[in-house]
């Protein structure tokens, strides 16, 4: 049901992280420019086998023809999107990708940026430091790691403009440089913004620092590369999208999700991860009459929009902008 188009790139180089992690460099095959994008955007990479993924951009945007960026890491027994690029992506290739999208943007707002990476959910934040630092902006980084050799993207980790933000955290190194996040958030200046990005535990253990430190709420913006286990983002009770704009109404059923209902009458919804993650599905409506089950708005934005892929109505109906 997506709307969106695709573009052809070229795998220009492949390079090896870490045990776990491979670095695509992805260029236009004729080298002209590729889209324009912000640090923090993100990619969908169709891969051999029809599988199709989300991957973070892992460089500042340089406004010239330098190729993307993305790193991925091969997951424990996987059989989809991670096994695809590791296996059989080789250099060269052609891949079709989407246009860059970005829902986990740095805000021009904050006086600092505390940027806090777990694992290959460096990528991202190794984009925004990136940014930051060329427009000297004031900002942290701190990457949580299992080790050296565990560690992705080093070299740009410890170049001269990012190596005096950089606090760097190995779970098997030197214990008295260990971060304690709870220790960390509690020293929060006024105007400081939280980034987080990372494995699911990395990601609970963040929120529940920030929980205990009262870190606000729309000062704390993270970005999931898969929805909780406990997460709920399927089914419920059945309800009525009302379309303001069409002056029309639309009726959920318990087990079908808003972007289904609203495609099985005529009207597509652009999609992408389908759990909420992305933001490619959200709509302007009346985002303080949803239950929200995304991963991707803040509080504030979820005054006024709706992850129509996971979203639902808390009574029986919920008025949207279409």
């Amino acid at each position: 049901m997506s709307l969106e188009r695709t573009l052809t790139v070229r795998v220009e180089r492949i390079s090896r992280q870490t045990p776990e992690i491979l670095a695509f460099e992805l260029a236009h095959p004729w080298g002209r420019p590729l889209p324009a994008y912000e640090a923090g955007a993100h990619i969908d990479v169709h891969m051999p086998g029809g599988f199709s993924r989300q991957y973070s951009l892992a460089r500042a945007p340089s406004g010239n023809a330098a190729p993307y960026v993305i790193g991925v890491k091969r997951e424990l027994g996987s059989r989809g999107g991670s096994a695809s690029m590791h296996e059989r992506v080789r250099e060269g290739d052609l891949l079709p990708i989407s246009a860059p999208r970005n829902t986990f943007p740095l805000r021009e707002e904050a006086a600092h940026h505390l940027l806090l990476a777990g694992g290959i959910g460096m990528t991202p934040l190794l984009a925004m430091a990136q940014a930051l630092a060329a427009r000297g902006a004031s900002f942290t980084l701190c990457v949580f790691a299992r080790s050296e050799e565990h560690l992705a993207f080093a070299d740009a980790l410890h170049a001269p403009a990012l190596a005096p933000h950089l606090r760097l955290h190995l779970d098997q190194g030197d214990a008295s440089q260990r971060i304690d996040l709870r220790a960390l958030l509690a020293e929060r200046a006024p105007g400081t913004h939280l980034y987080v990005c990372g494995p699911g535990g990395f990601m609970q253990a963040v929120r529940d620092a920030a929980a205990k430190t009262d870190w606000p709420e729309d000062a704390l913006h993270a970005e999931y590369f898969a929805a909780p286990t406990d997460a709920n983002t399927a089914t419920g009770l059945p309800f009525t999208l009302k379309l303001a704009r069409r002056g029309i109404s639309v009726p959920v059923a318990a087990d079908q999700t808003a972007v289904d209902a609203l495609h099985e009458v005529g009207i597509d919804i652009p999609v992408s991860c389908q759990q909420g993650l992305c933001g490619t599905c959200v709509v302007e409506g009346d985002g303080e009459g949803a239950e929200h089950r995304d991963f991707c708005l803040t509080g504030s934005e979820r005054r006024h929009k709706v992850a129509l892929c996971c979203s639902r109505a808390k009574g029986t109906e919920l008025v949207l902008q279409l």
